[in-house]
């Protein structure tokens, strides 16, 4: 297997390659946020017809206003991220082999050996890379030709990252 494809000078891109890892580190701050929201407004009703219920609304509300605040942390990430990237647009590619997936940017290069790679997350525009349970980069699949992009899912599936459809 050999692709290679190119990546434009999008000033969008970077915001979506962030919001797209961002969104894989950040989940748990909306679990999180529904849990005490569930938690603060529970409490809230439960305690409003005994007089200690009185003492504890400053704890319920709190929870709630931590909960709704930790909903939030992930669109006010993903918000500032696709801000800030605009000026980080440069020209790259992708050269992804049977071995490894290398990847230029600007002047920068890197890349990671598939032995490395532990599994691959589908995402609706990206593949995400993970390199132990950290996310290590992306494949975006709009970028490469619907062919390039099926012979890589099925080379994917079968070394195991990726599940079948």
């Amino acid at each position: 297997m050999h692709i290679r494809f190119d990546v434009p000078a999008d000033p969008t891109y970077p915001g979506r390659v962030a919001a797209a890892l961002g969104g894989v580190r950040l989940r748990r701050f909306r679990y999180v946020g529904a849990v005490l929201t569930a938690v603060g407004v529970i409490g809230f009703a439960v305690s409003r017809g005994s007089a200690a219920g009185e003492r504890l609304t400053s704890l319920w509300t709190t929870l709630v206003l931590a909960g709704v605040l930790s909903m939030l942390f992930l669109p006010w990430v993903r918000w500032r991220a696709r801000r800030r990237s605009g000026g980080y647009a440069v020209d790259g590619a992708y050269d992804i082999t049977d071995d490894n997936i290398m990847m230029r940017s600007g002047s920068e290069s890197g890349g990671i050996a598939w032995d490395g790679v532990t599994r691959v997350e589908d995402t609706r525009d990206f593949w995400i890379v993970y390199v132990g349970r950290m996310p290590a980069t992306v494949i975006p699949r709009w970028l490469m030709s619907p062919e390039d992009a099926e012979t890589l899912r099925t080379y994917l599936t079968e070394r195991g990252l990726l599940p079948t459809r």
